[in-house]
């Protein structure tokens, strides 16, 4: 058969088959329709840049001067200045923000495969009872909270973040009574964590970080109410000294 008898065979198949045809037609470009929906779909989502900004970021954990049977009790306070930028194809808000560390415990016990491969979190942001600051000559400058209003000038961080926008603010975080091992591991007096920030669709964006482990007394130099929210709330008095080994 030559390509002149096969051309025109085809046209009358198709001229015969028109209906055929416009039904296959409508279905071939309904199918490309939603497959390429679906991938639209899938490329438009938030995508959350964690950084670090020069301030009150560190990790402190202190004796309260108590004790739980024969254990020193202790507590541990984290302080992170975070820069968050929405740098994916679609617009979200920040819905939660947790913090992990690895604990400081003896090698093969079970706990210690648990929270030293594992994280142990903080899921739960606590209220700083005032500002953080630093003094700069003889100004203060405050620092602004991310998820909390500040309580000299009452302004709050945006958490809605649109495309190409970003955020920054402290977040702040107080553990309870611990004792033993139950405190961040230290290496080179620095702590590693793990930040995990949840947008309003569920998604997780993480991120880890080395902070300084410092003093109490180094922390309250920015917040003079470091480690004293849950004191406060348990109407409880703090005798806080110097830091676990």
């Amino acid at each position: 058969m030559s390509v002149t008898e096969a051309l025109l065979l085809t046209a009358k198949w198709s001229n015969d088959n028109q209906g055929v045809i416009t039904i296959i037609v409508f279905l071939v470009t309904l199918c490309l329709g939603w497959i390429s929906g679906i991938f639209s779909a899938l490329r438009h989502k938030p995508k959350f840049r964690i950084d670090i900004i020069p301030g009150p970021t560190f990790c402190c954990t202190y004796f309260t001067g108590t004790s739980y049977q024969s254990f020193d009790v202790h507590r541990t306070g984290v302080a992170l200045y975070l820069a968050i930028a929405n740098v994916g194809t679609a617009p979200s808000s920040i819905e939660d923000i947790s913090v992990g560390y690895h604990w400081h415990l003896k090698p093969f016990s079970i706990a210690w495969l648990k929270y030293t491969i594992g994280w142990f979190w903080l899921h739960q942001q606590t209220v700083a009872l005032t500002d953080f600051q630093a003094a700069i000559g003889e100004n203060i400058k405050v620092y602004p909270f991310l998820m909390q209003r500040n309580f000299l000038s009452g302004s709050k961080a945006e958490t809605y973040l649109d495309v190409g926008r970003s955020t920054n603010g402290v977040v702040y975080f107080e553990q309870g009574d611990s004792w033993g091992g139950f405190f961040p591991s230290v290496h080179n007096e620095t702590v590693l964590l793990k930040i995990r920030i949840k947008d309003v669709f569920g998604r997780s964006h993480h991120t880890k970080i080395r902070v300084p482990s410092v003093s109490l007394e180094e922390a309250r130099k920015y917040n003079p109410s470091f480690g004293k929210t849950l004191v406060e709330l348990r109407d409880q008095e703090l005798q806080a000294s110097s830091q676990p080994n």
